[in-house]
């Protein structure tokens, strides 16, 4: 009787481990096919860039702004302008060589919220300009929002 218990407990157990699983699974697809990672990561970044008094208000407003965007096919909010870009390649750029090094920019991405950590990019060998970062965010920025 006790082996029979043990056993119906093991395969109740292994059952429920299995169920975990499933939906967990459910719902990283799910996450994932919405894109709303990079969008929580987005909006967080957009939130500690601007810093307003009001963070509930500001998000929304975000979120209206990209709705407005999608429907009348108008311009999607960004929170960086290129003069933001461009001072953050400075920053970046210390010894002022007029490039950054591949790590650096995807670093950047990074912190912007526009690639994971597990993202595969492709690094050509060349330094990444200015006029190259500046590109690229914007259209990472883009792909990003029009997937909303």
């Amino acid at each position: 009787m006790a082996v029979t218990l043990r056993g119906r407990l093991a395969t109740s157990q292994f059952g429920a481990m299995e169920a975990k699983s499933s939906r967990e699974l459910q719902a990283r697809n799910y996450l994932e096919k919405h894109r709303i990672m990079e969008l929580l990561t987005y909006l967080t970044s957009a939130l500690l860039f601007s810093r307003p008094e009001k963070p509930r208000e500001y998000l929304i407003s975000i979120l209206e702004q990209l709705r407005t965007a999608k429907v009348s096919g108008m311009a999607f909010p960004f929170f960086m302008d290129n003069s933001n870009i461009t001072a953050m390649f400075q920053m970046l750029d210390s010894s002022n060589k007029g490039s950054i090094s591949f790590i650096q920019y995807k670093e950047a991405l990074k912190t912007l919220g526009l690639c994971t950590a597990d993202e595969v990019l492709k690094d050509d060998g060349h330094g990444i300009t200015c006029e190259k970062f500046m590109l690229e965010v914007n259209k990472k920025t883009q792909e990003i929002w029009s997937a909303f």
